[in-house]
């Protein structure tokens, strides 16, 4: 008897196929069209055509969010994973038939850049996803909707169209996006209302959203920026103070550019221009008060009415501190007086003056304190020429090395003081256009002549001879008083005589007189005298009267002559 051979499990899934129409038509990895039989709890029973029904879950043919709308005999279309299963049934799948005829029409629609339409139905990192007719998307949290979106509840489980972005088949990766839709909505819509609008039109709109430079008005579908500075005339720190989102404000559009689409509006552009006959309301010299309103490094702005603001600048805010910073002068919201220096109402621009509403402070002390009075005043500094003085009224006075102290040089005399000191001294000159006030102290020396008096009020001339008696010894010289309670002087010890020896003040004594020539005034008017100026005035004299060239006397003949002459 001939050996039988036994078919395997492959042999009859050959011989089944062949049966079905050959390998190229085999049931296994197609989508094939089937009848509903039953519906059994959540299970749907489907024939095929094959020797055993298969059945697929309820769900897969309910859409996301839906019940399944199904009855037995419905025809419904279902992939065949494997033609019988280990018991025996046909393995079908709703969901792999809805994904195979979606990626079919999906990847047409792409290639077309068509819009599709999809139901939003959970949430992954990232995004969300998006069930395509059977094909699930991947939709990105920056592609829901062109602002950033809290809540994406009320998106969920709705149809809707999307724009696909980018899809690849093997890996099932499909990206798309509604943003993109309503861009594109928009755009159309910006089109057509922008088209309705023009310059200088006065048009009513809300106020959706408010930033630090400005906010933005939806005018019925498309936006317009409101800049802080339209707001109103005057000074804005925030568009928060004038309006609130939600708000509905009338406003006019400033410019539209039709190639970006972008509008700017005004609303100060409703209102009159208080700038108009600023000129007129506003004049030069015009003593005004106003609030601060900001400052800054280099002046303060005053408001003098509701968009109308001056500047006050650094140089125009104090007539005592210089180089201050004017924060140290006025404060913000502080109530100032001002005068007007100037205004050019084209440049919308007005320059204040803060020193010029006070008093001169110069002019003051020269109305209490005349040329020739005397002053108290700390030293407020040293220099290498001289020491300032503070006086009262918080103004300076500055006394020149030179009129410190009588017979010690200038640098000598800046020694002798210090900064803090308590000093007196006497108003030697006032410049009150130069804030200028010149003091001395020497001049308040015993004997010293009053300030701004001249040569002849003290009955001295220049080139007189006067008999001058010793005050005071110095090293320097010697302070001298001419006549009997006459002004003093001061003789250098190089004018105390022609000679090397007669030049030791030491060989002189207090109280002591002698004849002395007046060589000039100082800067108070103070005589200088000179004995050596006498002694060559003299002997020019001698040689004069009693002498000649051709003589042949010698210089001692002639003196002696000269002196027996004046006995």
């Amino acid at each position: 008897m001939a050996s039988t051979a036994f078919p395997s499990r492959d042999d009859f899934a050959a011989l089944l196929n062949d049966s079905l129409g050959g390998a190229e038509g085999g049931f296994e990895g197609r989508v094939v069209k089937g009848t509903v039989t039953a519906i059994e709890n959540d299970m749907v029973v489907i024939d095929v055509g094959l020797k055993s029904e298969g059945r697929v879950a309820l769900r897969e043919f309910a859409a996301p969010g839906q019940k399944a709308d199904l009855k037995v005999g419905d025809e419904v279309e279902v992939f065949v994973d494997r033609v019988e299963n280990s018991q025996g049934e046909a393995m079908l799948s709703r969901d792999r038939a809805r994904r195979e005829a979606a990626w079919d029409k999906l990847e047409s629609e792409f290639s077309e850049n068509a819009r599709v339409e999809g139901v939003i139905f959970g949430r992954v990192k990232g995004g969300f996803t998006v069930d395509l007719d059977g094909a699930v998307a991947f939709l990105p949290g920056s592609q829901v909707d062109i602002r950033p979106v809290r809540d994406v509840t009320p998106l969920m489980d709705i149809p809707q169209p999307f724009q696909i972005l980018k899809m690849d088949r093997r890996r099932g990766n499909i990206v798309v996006s509604r943003r993109a839709i309503l861009e594109e909505t928009r755009a159309e819509q910006r089109s057509g209302l922008i088209q309705n609008l023009a310059e200088g039109q006065i048009i009513e709109g809300m106020v959706k959203n408010i930033t630090d430079y400005g906010a933005f008005v939806d005018l019925g579908g498309i936006d317009g920026l409101l800049h802080v500075t339209d707001l109103s005339y005057k000074r804005i720190n925030h568009p928060s103070e004038m309006i609130n989102i939600g708000d509905t404000v009338r406003v006019q559009i400033i410019r539209i550019n039709r190639e970006t689409q972008r509008i700017s509006l005004g609303m100060k552009q409703l209102e009159s221009d208080p700038w108009e006959g600023a000129s007129a309301k506003y004049p030069v010299g015009a003593k005004l008060s106003g609030r601060v309103t900001n400052i800054t490094e280099y002046g303060a702005f005053v408001e003098l009415e509701p968009g109308i603001e001056g500047l006050v600048h650094v140089s125009e805010m104090s007539w005592t501190k210089k180089n201050v910073h004017p924060g140290k002068i006025v404060s913000t919201s502080q109530e100032v007086d001002v005068m007007v220096l100037e205004v050019d109402e084209d440049k919308r621009r007005i320059s204040l003056g803060l020193k010029q509403a006070q008093s001169n402070p110069w002019e003051s002390f020269a109305d209490r304190h005349p040329v020739g009075s005397v002053v108290d005043g700390e030293v407020k500094n040293a220099t290498e020429f001289g020491l300032f003085i503070g006086l009262d009224g918080d103004v300076d006075g500055m006394v020149h090395m030179s009129d410190i102290a009588w017979g010690i040089s200038g640098e000598d005399a800046l020694n002798l003081h210090r900064k803090g000191e308590s000093v007196t001294a006497v108003v030697l000159d006032i410049d009150v256009e130069k804030e200028r006030i010149s003091l001395g102290m020497k001049q308040l020396e015993k004997g010293a002549p009053v300030a701004g008096a001249v040569g002849g009020s003290s009955g001295l001339q220049k080139n007189a001879t006067v008999t001058v008696t010793v005050l005071e010894v110095r090293d320097g010289g010697l302070e001298v008083q001419a006549g009997d309670g006459g002004v003093t002087g001061f003789i250098k010890r190089s004018d105390l005589g022609r000679d090397r020896d007669e030049q030791r003040p030491d060989r002189f004594q207090v109280g002591q007189k002698f004849d002395a020539l007046v060589i000039g005034f100082d800067r108070s008017k103070k005589p200088n005298f000179s004995v050596k100026a006498l002694q060559i005035a003299e002997e020019k004299q001698a040689v004069a009267q009693y002498g000649s060239s051709d003589s042949g006397a010698s210089l001692g003949d002639i003196l002696g002559e000269a002196l027996k002459q004046k006995g």
